[in-house]
């Protein structure tokens, strides 16, 4: 049975659309779109790929060749996902010239099955090679919570264990991916619910795409799992409503860039021999739909070890452990990301308030930006209350500590030149003039230096107050940009 192929995903013209545009068409309505005329300058667009658009092998394998990767076998499932293999880059490009060689039928199906075909995936390529400026984050792509905060923290910190953390394999969610002709990635919706981007440097993929209103049509009866292969024939018995499902279909060609939104499930094909650059991110817009996905996924986890709850001495502990293991944070982590990044909001409108030259910069979009910003964190915050975090004593976050560490004030940096980027503010903080204590000092914002941050309802508190003070009226989701 074929599918149901309700639409195509938009093109647009990037040299064309504001960032206001943007985020009023697609960030705002959750509405995946592919972008053109955006990768021109990329190095990655002259140094990877000949003349012809295939992709320069013998350039990446001699460069960056050392690099250890994991590669997932197209052919072999492993639970939910494909197999991984561990290799270095130069050792998958020999196995991929090799395969080179070998004549592929005409079907797609055809070639990924009985073939060794090997994709290159989840290639940790900044944070490897950070000197290497392969590429420029678009401005659309730029406000990005996820990666800005993991360039400064951890996300999970285990104290239980003293294994020493992979800086390079733990870190950020950027990501190149490279892969022959016929190979491909499983139906799924992506890792904490975020957004991404993929940019095809070369080469051409098809996207099938599911909207989340139609995700429980895709999973089996218990919703416990989802169909792996869409192209597969799907059993009515264990997935009775797949039949029901309709999909929009993209082909995204070389120096393409496809965004897609929070909960939206897709398979991916690699029409041609393929390199692609990929971020996943969240910020105000959808952190929403991370929250979600942490309280299903704790409430699957407690689930799962109810049966000794009687008997386990921390089993809250234990539920919170099982999730950072599974989803990649715990409650604790998000609190803790959610109330650093309000800390670093508010310090950037105190800054702001402190360097105006008018008295109405508060209704300048960068202001807006910050306040929807926060307005979203008290949000978030409110989902909260009813969870152990209001519960639990141990968390303390002291706003006079964090301006103390020196992560935190480059996290505020980075957040300051990445809004002034997008909302193309005429002067830059350089490093001398780092936002510090001073601006909360300086703008009458001095009590809330002594701050700390215990639960939920402190971070409500928190932003309710300092927006009160600036007499800043709520926004409504869109308002910004």
């Amino acid at each position: 049975m074929g599918l149901n192929i309700k639409g195509s995903i938009e093109k647009v013209n990037g040299k064309e659309m504001s960032y206001s545009n943007f985020v009023e068409n697609y960030l705002s309505k959750n509405q995946p779109v592919v972008i053109s005329g955006l990768m021109k300058d990329w190095r990655a667009c002259k140094d990877w790929v000949y003349d012809d658009g295939t992709p320069n092998l013998q350039f990446i394998s001699s460069n960056f060749g050392n690099s250890k990767v994991q590669v997932a076998d197209c052919g072999s499932r492993e639970f939910t996902d494909q197999k991984r293999l561990n290799m270095s880059v130069a050792e998958f490009i020999d196995q991929w010239v090799e395969l080179s060689s070998v004549e592929h039928g005409n079907s797609l199906t055809d070639e990924c099955k009985g073939k060794t075909l090997l994709y290159l995936k989840d290639w940790h390529f900044v944070k490897e090679f950070p000197e290497y400026t392969a590429y420029t984050t678009p401005l659309y792509f730029r406000d990005d919570w996820l990666n800005m905060y993991l360039d400064h923290y951890h996300m999970h910190e285990d104290p239980d264990t003293d294994k020493k953390r992979d800086d390079v394999s733990c870190s950020d969610y950027r990501f190149v991916y490279m892969g022959a002709k016929g190979t491909w990635t499983p139906f799924h919706a992506d890792v904490f619910r975020s957004y991404s981007w993929s940019a095809n440097v070369c080469g051409k993929k098809r996207w099938h795409f599911l909207s989340p209103e139609q995700r429980h049509l895709v999973f089996d009866r218990n919703m416990k799992n989802s169909v792996y292969d869409i192209f597969e024939e799907v059993n009515d018995t264990t997935f009775p409503n797949f039949k029901k499902t309709t999909w929009l279909e993209c082909t995204q060609d070389q120096n393409e860039i496809i965004f897609v939104p929070s909960g939206w499930y897709h398979q991916v094909y690699n029409l041609e021999d393929t390199i692609s650059i990929n971020h996943n991110w969240f910020n105000a817009y959808n952190v929403s739909w991370v929250w979600d996905l942490l309280l299903k996924d704790y409430k699957e986890a407690a689930e799962y070890i109810d049966d000794i709850k009687d008997i386990c001495d921390d089993f809250e502990g234990l539920c919170q452990r099982n999730l950072a293991a599974n989803t990649g944070m715990n409650f604790y982590d998000f609190f803790n990301f959610m109330v650093r990044f309000s800390f670093a909001n508010v310090l950037q409108l105190c800054h702001l308030a402190r360097s105006s030259v008018f008295d109405k910069w508060c209704s300048s979009s960068k202001a807006q930006h910050l306040i929807f910003n926060l307005e979203s964190a008290k949000d978030i915050a409110i989902k909260m209350k009813n969870t152990c975090l209001s519960e639990n004593h141990n968390i303390s976050v002291d706003f006079r500590s964090v301006l103390e560490e020196p992560a935190f004030l480059e996290l505020c940096l980075q957040l300051e030149k990445t809004y002034a980027f997008i909302h193309d503010q005429c002067t830059l903080i350089n490093d001398k003039e780092k936002i510090s204590m001073g601006d909360l000092v300086d703008t009458g914002f001095c009590k809330f230096v002594s701050t700390v941050v215990c639960n939920p309802e402190d971070l409500v508190i928190l932003v309710d107050d300092i927006l009160q003070d600036l007499r800043i009226s709520p926004l409504k989701k869109g308002q910004n940009g």
